[in-house]
């Protein structure tokens, strides 16, 4: 049966050829030697057609491949397995040297699965057993082979282990044993000629090998074996056997057809893959060969000093100027170093050569230890030096792009003698984005990219699609698609980078709907509207491209800084955050969001970056605002209260607290703006004595008891001018809830009537107030229901009593608030408000007592179930007195123990569950051991459960434990007596020495072990809240302001009240709450834009305080001096470079002399200059 592989790969031989001799055109031959074709092989390895031919043998006098050999199905493909080495199986095809580039590149990339290459590197000169210098294995190892790795390279080589594609491919393994991604495989491919492949035979199997085992042997010359550590072969074919050089023109056309090929990041082809061809050492071959390249257009790197024709050139280039003729020079040269018959044919192609030298760059172990990427970059940018387009300039710019290298891009491309148009930077700009390179990225803005004309929805749904494939973002995109990838993609789509082929911005709405919840409107919304007609159930149609994609983005900043922080690209998110507006609440969001992100994310090194990263913008935050705060103080309190329109017409508390920013609620500006809400119109400084002395006495609310804030402190602005933002900086005590108010005309004078009105509005109105209220109440709540539980429960048909009734009806005014709360506060639909109602806490308390409540009643009211109803309503009682524990939170002290206490009740549940593996343990055991005869289940889960938890804390039973204690009692060991209650159990004795280990090693487990595991999970847990109370207090303090800021005056019962009033006036009479002003305002699209202006200025001067201050670090110090020094050291080399210019000009300039001083000398001493005037005489100094 077919081997499925060797079934998938049966169209090879049908594409690739190998060469077969078709012609025995005997060679010259010692006598006694054996015949030998001109093709390398005996007459016996020859078709009966080659040697039949003995006529046309005989007239022809040289074997040409072309001519004497036909094409015939490969035999030799698969994969070849280097037994012994332990590496993977490498892939390999026998191909002939007349093959289709293209097909072979189609074969490595699409079958072979070997991604598109960045860059390729073929490296020529060095075959055979040369000598290869230290330095040499350095720039392999360290330049080439990291390059590579880093760049996505391919490095073709003669792929035979010998000279350097030996050391290539030793340096590719080190690489590949030291990496730990899998992502930056380096790849190493062989081109090697068949007929110099040792033990080729191993390999040849006309149906493939799936792999070939290829064995190493004794090497006999002039044959040598494959190297190991390279990823793919082509062993072309030519004919011959034992002769090297018939792979050369296929190399060279497989090199010219990657060149004209393109690649790109996420999906998009938009970047020319750049051919370098590296020459080390090389015979008087490579001459030809670098000539070829230079006139393909394909540039050239010499290593200056690693011998022969690489060395060669070099000299001659560095020793000619540009114009100059090397034929004179290269043959002074060569002379001696090359046979004599080539040196006129070699002078010819330097000359050809020297004609290209732009092409050319050279480099020496002399350089120093530059990044072997650089080098290869610059000589590809050197490659189009003298073009003065940036046009031409766009690839390398591309590929700099590619490889992230800022520093090459600015130095060489943008140096000033280019002008880059923006449009020509798009490109570029995309690919920078999908590479994360955010130094380019700032580099394309500051040289005249314009990103508001950049980006259309289009190009940001690109960049989403873009996202790598194991993002997070990628799995979430694909998850909200609902749909799959084609099993029926063509084959050219297998290895690129996989991009998601249908993502709209609806996707990624819904993705940040989840991440946010309700506290921001939908994101995108009513792109679709327009040109969506070619939107069906599987997404556009080929053709019809919607019209909203071609819109541009109206906050392209804000939108590629969602994005940067859905992939976590910290750098990226940065810039694209310091460029944005609304910089607080946007630091903010991204907090919100990697931090949910972070709970989805598998990997925990990913995880732990998003939380980081979290954490670094909300010290971000904290840093503007503080700024804001610090430059104006009621700036700042409208920044936090306004209704951000770039973030859904959220404010920046609410964007904190859905952050869970703990460090930004404990600011001194945000505690500012939670206690004069707090407060209200009173003073801070009021004692609790005289708020419930003025609670129950209303009438002092006019007297001087309580100070309230004058009329006269509002009247101190200016009534001439306006009240806008720049009028808030006239008086800091100005009151919140006037400063939030949207009304711009000054106060009037007071009167007696309006005197009265305002302290009475002032007093009730404080959340202080309503809260002191709400908590006199709750206490006589509970006071009253104590009482009836107590004293004035009476059974049916009694009914209930005159407090009873008074306790329903004060449940149910709880219950109205509840309502209210959860279904009418806020501007959003009713289900976000219930939602959000519900993910407080406390309100799930409420609920849960609420519950309890009504269904304890109704159970009250029937005879059948008045005991259980009791039982309910005695359990409620405890729920709702457990709700008391809330009002701990406005205190400093006791509010960060609520967080100690819920921390704690983790760690018991945790304890419970060790606790519980030894209770089951022991108890189980003691009851078989003592009363195996009790079927009682009842007894049974007591003696289990209950009886050793009680040991734990002493109660310890020994007269039914101890055999020696065990008094002498009526019982029986007769399980149905048992069960029928008729006799006690008798307590069996036969293991009791047994049981009383048992009880000895549970009570030291339990009592001390587990016990103090507890008491140091606890101390643990309070250490660390205990740290942090302040912060912990301060963001529970913001939750409780807001929930008793929003409440009426009135406290239930009389909460009725205040629900009525509020119908009256927001149904019937349509008034607007003013407390919304407090926590939330709307401000003009005028007051708004200003106010975003300050807060960038502000945002401006803390970036550069911060820059001020990590300039000033020592770590930076070192940075710029290293900095300098390599500046020194490149302007030292072009002074180096100048003075070799100056000496050639010198040698020139001294022959010039001596034959200006001979033609003087010739001309005096002829009859020509007879008689004439004397030549001029040099001046001497």
């Amino acid at each position: 049966m077919a081997n499925p592989r060797q079934k998938d790969q049966a169209w090879i031989p049908k594409l690739f050829k190998k060469k077969v001799c078709t012609t025995f055109i005997e060679q010259p031959s010692e006598a006694g030697g054996s015949s030998l074709c001109q093709c390398g092989n005996v007459r016996s390895k020859h078709i009966s057609v080659a040697t039949e031919d003995a006529f046309g043998a005989a007239i022809v006098s040289k074997w040409v491949s072309a001519q004497h050999t036909t094409e015939r199905p490969t035999d030799a493909y698969g994969e070849v397995e280097f037994v012994g080495t332990g590496r993977r199986p490498s892939k390999f095809i026998r191909l002939s040297d007349a093959s289709n580039p293209a097909a072979a590149y189609g074969l490595v990339t699409h079958h072979w699965k070997i991604p598109h290459p960045n860059l390729v590197v073929s490296v020529v000169g060095g075959e055979g057993e040369v000598r290869v210098r230290a330095w040499l294995k350095d720039v392999l190892r360290k330049g080439l082979v990291k390059a590579a790795q880093t760049t996505g390279a391919w490095i073709m080589t003669g792929g035979l282990q010998a000279g350097v594609g030996k050391y290539v491919g030793e340096a590719v393994r080190d690489h590949t044993t030291a990496s730990t991604n899998s992502s930056t495989h380096v790849v190493a491919m062989g081109i090697a000629p068949w007929g110099m492949v040792e033990n080729h035979h191993c390999l040849v199997n006309p149906k493939g090998s799936f792999p070939a085992r290829y064995i190493r042997t004794g090497p006999a010359s002039p044959f040598c074996p494959l190297d190991a550590n390279h990823s793919a072969f082509f062993l072309v074919d030519d004919g011959t056997t034992g002769k090297a050089g018939g792979e050369a023109s296929f190399r060279a056309r497989l090199e010219n057809y990657i060149a004209q090929q393109k690649v790109g990041a996420g999906g998009l082809r938009s970047i020319e893959i750049p051919v370098l061809v590296l020459l080390i050492c090389g015979d008087s071959s490579m001459f030809k060969r670098i000539s070829e390249a230079l006139h393909s257009s394909i540039p050239c790197l010499l290593l200056s000093g690693s011998g022969g024709a690489a060395d060669c050139l070099a000299e001659l280039l560095e020793e000619t100027l540009p114009g100059e003729s090397l034929k004179t020079k290269a043959l002074e040269k060569m002379r001696g170093k090359f046979p004599d018959n080539e040196l006129a044919e070699l002078a010819e192609e330097a000359e050809r050569i020297g004609a290209r030298r732009e092409l050319v760059t050279i480099y020496s172990d002399q350089e120093g230890l530059e990044d072997f990427e650089t080098i290869l970059l610059k000589a590809l940018v050197k490659a189009c030096r003298k073009k003065s387009e940036a046009a031409c300039y766009l690839d390398e710019l591309r590929l700099a792009v590619a490889w992230n290298r800022v520093d090459i891009a600015s130095t060489e491309l943008f140096c000033g003698d280019i002008v880059w148009e923006p449009h020509l930077l798009q490109d570029p700009m995309c690919d920078a984005l999908l590479r994360d390179c955010p130094e380019l990225v700032r580099l394309f803005v500051e040289n005249g990219l314009d990103v508001g004309q950049f980006l259309t929805w289009g190009q940001l749904e690109n960049l989403y699609a873009g996202a790598p494939e194991g993002s997070l973002l990628h799995d979430l995109l694909e998850r909200h698609q609902g749909t799959s990838h084609e099993p029926s993609s063509p084959p050219e789509y297998l290895l690129l980078e996989r991009s998601l082929s249908d993502c709209h911005l609806s996707q990624v709405a819904r993705i940040l709907h989840e991440l946010l919840g309700d506290v921001c409107a939908p994101f995108y919304v009513g792109l679709h509207s327009a040109g969506q007609k070619g939107i069906g159930a599987k997404g556009l149609s080929p053709k019809a491209e919607p019209l909203y994609r071609t819109e541009l983005s109206p906050n392209p900043w804000t939108d590629l800084f969602i994005w940067a922080v859905l992939l976590n690209r910290g750098e990226m998110a940065m810039y694209f955050w310091e460029m944005a507006p609304d910089a607080v609440a946007g630091a903010l969001v991204a907090a919100r969001i990697l931090r949910e992100l972070s709970h989805r994310e598998m990997e925990a090194e990913e995880a732990a970056s998003m939380k980081n990263l979290a954490l670094r913008f909300e010290n971000l935050a904290i840093g503007v605002f503080n700024e804001c705060y610090r430059n104006g103080e009621p700036r700042a309190y409208k920044l936090l209260v306004r209704r951000s329109s770039l973030w859904g017409g959220a404010t920046i508390l609410h964007l904190a607290h859905q952050a869970d920013a703990l460090l930004f609620f404990a600011q001194d500006g945000v505690q500012s703006l939670l206690t004069q809400n707090w407060w209200g119109e009173m003073d801070q400084s009021t004692p609790v004595w005289k708020l419930l002395l003025t609670f129950f006495c209303p009438p002092l609310i006019f007297t001087d008891l309580i100070t309230f804030r004058s009329m006269d402190d509002d009247l101190r602005l200016d009534p001439s001018q306006p009240m806008e933002m720049d009028s808030l900086d006239t008086d800091v005590k100005t009151t919140v809830g006037y400063m939030m108010s949207e009304n711009t005309d000054p106060p009037s004078p007071p009167s007696p009537r309006r005197f009265w009105l305002r302290r009475w509005r002032q007093f009730w109105g404080a959340p202080v107030t309503a809260f002191l209220g709400n908590v006199v109440m709750y206490l006589l709540f509970l006071f009253l229901f104590s009482y009836v539980l107590l004293m004035d429960f009476s059974a049916p048909p009694a009914g209930p009593s005159a407090s009873e009734i008074i306790l329903y009806i004060w449940v149910f005014t709880l219950v109205c608030e509840e309502v209210r709360q959860g279904c009418f506060v806020g501007s959003q639909p009713v289900l976000q408000r219930v939602r959000q109602y519900l993910q407080d806490t406390w309100n799930k308390f409420d609920i849960t007592a609420l519950l309890l409540f009504i269904l304890g009643v109704i159970c009250r009211l029937f005879p059948d179930s008045f005991e259980s109803g009791r039982t309910i309503l005695c359990l409620d009682f405890m729920v709702f007195t457990l709700r008391l524990i809330h009002i701990f939170a406005v205190n400093k002290q006791l509010g960060p123990k609520m967080i100690i206490v819920g921390r704690m009740m983790k760690d018991v549940f945790l304890f419970l569950f060790f606790l519980g593996v030894w209770l089951v343990a022991y108890g189980v055991t003691t009851e078989g051991l003592l009363l195996p005869h009790d079927r009682r289940l009842p007894w049974i889960f007591r003696r289990v459960f209950y009886r050793p938890y009680l040991q734990i804390f002493g109660q310890i039973p020994l007269n039914e434990i101890d055999a020696a204690l065990i008094a002498a009692a009526n019982c029986t060991y007769d399980p149905v007596a048992i069960l029928m209650e008729e006799a006690q159990p008798c307590t069996n004795t036969y293991a009791n020495w047994l049981v009383l280990i048992l009880l000895v090693v549970f009570l030291l487990v339990a009592n001390i072990l587990l016990l103090n595991l507890l008491i140091a999970m606890f101390s643990y847990t309070f250490a660390k809240v205990q740290g942090n109370s302040d912060i912990y207090w301060k963001s529970q303090r913001y939750n409780l302001i807001l929930e008793y800021h929003n409440r009426p005056a009135l406290a239930p019962p009389f909460i009725l009240i205040s629900h009525l009033h509020l119908f009256i006036k927001r149904h019937i009479r349509k008034v607007q709450s003013s407390k919304g002003r407090h926590f939330l305002l709307k401000l003009s699209e005028t007051q708004d834009a200003r106010l975003l202006t300050w807060e960038s200025v502000q945002k401006e001067n803390y970036l550069v305080a911060q820059k001020r201050q990590k300039r000033d670090a020592d770590t930076e110090r070192l940075r710029r001096t290293s900095q300098k020094v390599d500046q020194v050291l490149k302007q030292l080399s072009e002074i180096k470079e100048s003075e070799r210019r100056l000496r050639t000009l010198e040698t020139k300039m001294e022959y010039c002399t001596t034959a200006l001083a001979w033609m003087v000398d010739v001309l005096a001493q002829s009859d020509i200059a007879k008689g004439r005037k004397a030549p001029p005489a040099q001046k001497k100094d």
